[in-house]
């Protein structure tokens, strides 16, 4: 990341936003890694899911649920960071290209929207589980798994934190 490239310019609240970004990335030929999560609390096992994302392709793209997003999937005292924050905290790793938000329960939208080469998820999918699969194999994509860092999950830090 150069100075000129603060994590705000890798952060698109709208897909429209994001357009002439993955415009661009297309035409240079660039593969794009899509993946996604709530990344509510930031921590190794994430780090690690997201370089592993990034060996996979040229541009890594994170989908970020929404707060509204996150309370749906985990409930009222989620989540702990705000989502401006959690995409600031992702835009400065830098192997994170972009951080799309999105408000749906799922990113498949965003996926059909991407259409990216490559999907990751983390350890605890199985292929049929994993949403958009089948639109990223589809279109000759791949889907890849990359193993848990085991003893690492945002909720088995706020419960540690909590005692």
């Amino acid at each position: 990341m150069t100075l000129k490239q603060l994590p705000s310019s890798k952060i698109f609240e709208q897909l429209d936003q994001f357009q002439p970004t993955l415009e661009r990335w297309r035409f240079k030929g660039y593969r794009l890694v899509f993946t996604n999560g709530c990344f509510d609390v930031l921590h190794a096992g994430h780090i690690h899911l997201l370089s592993s994302a990034k060996g996979f392709g040229d541009k890594l793209i994170v989908g970020l649920n929404s707060d509204d997003s996150v309370r749906a999937l985990k409930g009222p005292s989620r989540p702990i960071n705000h989502t401006l924050d959690r995409a600031t905290l992702l835009a400065s790793l830098i192997f994170v290209d972009a951080v799309i938000v999105f408000e749906e329960a799922t990113p498949l939208k965003l996926i059909e929207y991407v259409q990216p080469q490559v999907l990751v998820k983390g350890g605890d999918y199985q292929l049929q589980d994993i949403v958009g699969a089948d639109t990223v194999l589809h279109n000759g994509g791949k889907v890849e798994i990359v193993p848990f860092k085991q003893g690492y999950s945002s909720t088995s830090i706020i419960d540690k934190g909590a005692k």
